[in-house]
């Protein structure tokens, strides 16, 4: 239940999401995300790089870890059917 917690929280699977192409630092990411406040950002990035979905290099980059990329492989299936649901409206 605690992986669901996490990513049900607000920004959470964006942030993820945004990071499926490679690293990416916290203005970019930002500025992906229009909307979101500097702190709510870095409270999300902090819990994914406590949950160990995330990590920062050396440059203070964000990017997926090994686990990260394996929860991508799993927005497979809820991406194909958010298609099919979409087609509905």
């Amino acid at each position: 239940m605690a992986a669901l917690d996490l990513l049900g929280r607000r920004w959470s699977l964006r942030v993820i999401w945004e990071l499926r192409d490679g690293a990416i630092g916290f203005r970019e990411m930002q500025a992906r995300c229009g909307g979101m406040s500097p702190s709510v950002l870095s409270t999300r990035l902090k819990e994914l790089e406590t949950a160990k979905i995330i990590e920062s290099d050396d440059d203070r980059r964000w990017r997926l870890t090994p686990l990260g990329l394996d929860l991508i492989k799993a927005f497979g299936p809820l991406h194909t059917w958010a298609g099919r649901w979409a087609e509905e409206f």
